[in-house]
């Protein structure tokens, strides 16, 4: 009986593992054809929210643009109080969150003191929460987990100086700040996402316009931050393809890396990578069909989106496409 219950373990063990590999046989890009369209934008957030996706935020005081899947239709919200760029929108209990952002022109951007909030239902926006007192910087990642938001990294002087490794936590339910252990390093324009109890840190760089080093300084190191020990670790393998302005999302045991810009090449990256992260190895997935830096990806009901962003390093230009990644 023993022996029959392990080779049922084993077997359903191994199944799950192919069904994981196999995850993505099939999926192939394309690009939407939609009734209406997005106001383009970059170092923006896109971010989905009770079956509807918002891209918000980005250069310039810029109003929301909303999508709905089911139509393929965009539509207008509200703009946002002040221009509000370069951070990762999160999504909590129905609002969109707005945290680490910078304000103002290149290269000195200045970080915004508050945390915004962008309410769907009312189509609003107001402020929330301060930043962590004497940690004010943006260009931070941004997660969710257990009611809390995380933020890690991030640079002080816009594209210029002050890129630290700072990680702070802020508790929606007490309304206070944590400062926690330093990230292993500092990193601006980079990704964050949780997977399995665990925060991971991907892409990035530290942006020295002071020593006119913009682009060049990527990392390729992939941090965690183990929230049951509350520890940092950094994986044995590094992102296939070192870039900043980049996006990931998690999918079961896997995160989908993608977009991002770097001295490589003009064009903005249109790798898209997935790490396993129980077996620490990266694979290759078919590639975007236009690369884009400075916007989000969103999985939903089996299909991975990506609009906005910038289809070069830079600024310019400005893209208004979506694309779906589906088998469908």
């Amino acid at each position: 009986m023993r022996g029959s219950v392990f080779i049922l373990i084993f077997l359903s063990i191994g199944l799950n593992q192919r069904l994981s590999a196999q995850t993505f046989d099939g999926y192939h890009w394309q690009t939407l054809n939609c009734i209406g369209e997005p106001v383009e934008r970059h170092e923006a957030a896109f971010v989905e929210v009770e079956g509807k996706f918002y891209l918000l935020g980005g250069r310039r005081i810029q109003e929301v643009s909303i999508f709905n899947p089911k139509t393929n239709t965009w539509t207008s919200g509200a703009k946002p109080p002040m221009e509000l760029h370069h951070f990762q929108g999160v999504s909590y209990k129905g609002n969109v969150y707005v945290a680490g952002a910078h304000t103002g022109k290149y290269p000195h951007e200045t970080p915004v003191q508050d945390v915004f909030v962008y309410n769907p239902k009312n189509d609003t926006w107001s402020k929330s929460f301060k930043m962590p007192e004497d940690r004010l910087r943006a260009s931070t990642t941004a997660s969710i987990y257990k009611n809390k938001l995380y933020l890690t990294g991030g640079i002080i002087d816009g594209h210029w100086d002050g890129h630290v490794n700072w990680f702070d936590c802020y508790d929606f339910k007490t309304g206070k700040w944590e400062i926690l252990p330093n990230a292993p390093r500092a990193r601006d324009h980079a990704t964050s996402v949780v997977c399995n109890d665990k925060l991971y840190v991907l892409g990035g760089r530290v942006t020295s316009g002071k020593i006119k080093k913009v682009f060049e300084l990527t990392k390729g190191e992939v941090d965690v931050f183990d929230f049951k020990t509350r520890t940092w670790t950094t994986l044995e393998s590094k992102v296939p393809t070192e870039r900043a302005g980049c996006t990931a999302v998690t999918i079961k045991n896997n995160i989908l890396f993608a977009g991002g810009e770097s001295t490589v090449q003009k064009e903005a990256h249109n790798e898209l990578e997935s790490l396993d992260t129980e077996t620490g190895t990266w694979s290759t997935l078919p590639s975007l069909p236009e690369g884009r830096h400075g916007t989000q990806l969103i999985w939903y009901k089996k299909k991975l989106y990506i609009a906005s962003g910038c289809g070069n390093r830079g600024g310019n230009p400005e893209l208004k496409t979506i694309l779906s990644f589906s088998d469908k």
